[in-house]
């Protein structure tokens, strides 16, 4: 399986870096990055990035809460350009299934991004209201759930096992904590992973053998102590 790396970033300064970079297929991004990059305005924030990336798919969020704002949300983004992704969370706030709206933007030939997935049980959910033909990516957040002790693989396992049936639907490894994420991806057929920048940059010097790490290693800490003059 070739996973795709898409950047997971709002910067447009590291956006422009790293849509130079083959290894990046494409770019994610949502409310709480975009706030962080510093944007007021959302519209006009998104479309400066799609300058900058217009030949790669770009995944922009809803953040509407309802139904009937997050349809009005979704039409406006997905008019900015060709290359994107609408992404939809799985659930609302208070937990509803967001299952219409993505049914509906669905058969209307959208391109969406359904995140904030955990369960292959709601990977079947979002199979079952979907087409065989619109592209669909299901983002299943690795990171954010082991981070509270559950294991994400066999759910990974479950989903792109599902998803084998239909060829418009690729499953995405999101919240990524560690370079070696990148690997498990791939063994267990993730169509795409999203990367933030620092940890592609580590991908991209893979190949270190384990000899030269531990002289790299021994190295750092014999010129640490050095500089800090320490003596025993």
């Amino acid at each position: 399986m070739n996973t795709k790396i898409f950047c997971d970033i709002a910067e447009l300064d590291q956006i422009k870096k790293f849509n130079k970079k083959k290894i990046v297929k494409g770019f994610t991004t949502n409310p709480s990055l975009m706030r962080k990059a510093g944007a007021k305005d959302y519209k006009l924030y998104s479309k400066k990035i799609l300058k900058i990336c217009d030949n790669k798919p770009v995944s922009f969020e809803v953040f509407a809460d309802e139904y009937e704002k997050m349809k009005i949300q979704a039409m406006k983004i997905n008019s900015w350009g060709r290359n994107i992704y609408v992404k939809i969370p799985i659930t609302n706030s208070k937990g509803k299934f967001m299952g219409k709206i993505i049914k509906e933007l669905n058969n209307q030939n959208i391109k969406l991004n359904i995140t904030a997935v955990y369960r292959a049980k709601q990977t079947e959910k979002i199979l079952g209201i979907i087409n065989k033909k619109t592209k669909v990516i299901i983002s299943i957040f690795a990171g954010r759930a082991s981070d509270v002790g559950k294991d994400p693989i066999p759910e990974f396992k479950k989903s792109i096992s599902m998803a084998r049936k239909y060829k418009n639907v690729e499953i995405l490894w999101a919240s990524v904590r560690e370079p070696y994420n990148y690997l498990q991806a791939k063994q267990l057929g993730c169509h795409i992973i999203t990367v933030p920048p620092p940890i592609i940059e580590k991908i991209e010097k893979f190949g270190k053998s384990f000899n030269q790490l531990t002289v790299e290693t021994v190295k750092t800490f014999l010129n640490d102590s050095k500089k800090s003059n320490f003596k025993i």
